[in-house]
């Protein structure tokens, strides 16, 4: 058995140009897929029933079904029956956003619900509005309390965008395989690849470490 490191190192910049456009992905992502998982968590805790069973469906679908199969269906089903035809990038968005929200808004929902009810009361007691209830007492000690869920549904997304490759998004994944039917250098390549995404995780899984231990809940 013979190696040809060379491979890699000709490589190198295609690599990193796959590696930013996965970081890339992965920023764009949870930077919508936060407003709308918290969207979605307070459709459901409205009260009012048809927002609040519209949001629940889609929740449970995207919970419940492949993000592969997500991605497909936006790419292949919007242009053939309803017209609608995105770029590989944006049908990629579209379907990670879709996805990440539907985890997102189960996390929010969790964090919201977890604040006992006295301290509703109390805000109430006070002469606030639900809204300033909500925004100034609720909402802070939420956020607090979901973030390592946050943190760990980030680190997820970040290996999930490698299935974006599927429709030619030329994330790293991507680019790593098109290099491999290029110089049929299989273990290289791939080994390449396996570094780079260490290299860019094991720090996120770090940090949700920390996250974990500085903002675990005790009560």
């Amino acid at each position: 058995m013979n190696f040809d490191w060379n491979i890699v190192w000709s490589s190198l910049p295609r690599l990193l140009d796959g590696a930013w456009m996965t970081i890339w992905l992965a920023c764009v992502t949870m930077l919508l897929a936060i407003p709308g998982g918290l969207a979605l968590a307070l459709l459901r805790l409205s009260g009012i029933k048809p927002l609040a069973m519209a949001a629940t469906a889609f929740v449970e679908f995207f919970r419940a079904t492949p993000l592969i199969l997500q991605i497909y269906w936006v790419y292949y089903v919007l242009p053939a029956y309803f017209d609608i035809q995105l770029s590989q990038i944006a049908t990629a968005i579209v379907g990670l956003v879709c996805n990440i929200s539907a985890f997102n808004s189960e996390t929010f929902r969790s964090g919201i619900v977890s604040i006992r009810q006295g301290q509703w009361n109390a805000g109430l007691a006070l002469g606030m509005s639900r809204l300033d209830v909500f925004f100034r007492i609720v909402a802070p000690q939420a956020l607090m309390r979901v973030l390592p869920a946050l943190a760990s549904t980030w680190v997820s997304l970040f290996k999930d965008t490698s299935l974006v490759s599927i429709i030619a998004v030329s994330e790293l994944s991507y680019v790593a395989l098109q290099i491999r039917a290029e110089t049929y250098r299989i273990l290289e390549v791939l080994t390449a690849m396996a570094a780079l995404y260490w290299l860019m995780g094991y720090p996120q899984a770090k940090l949700v470490d920390w996250i974990h231990h500085r903002f675990k809940v005790a009560e």
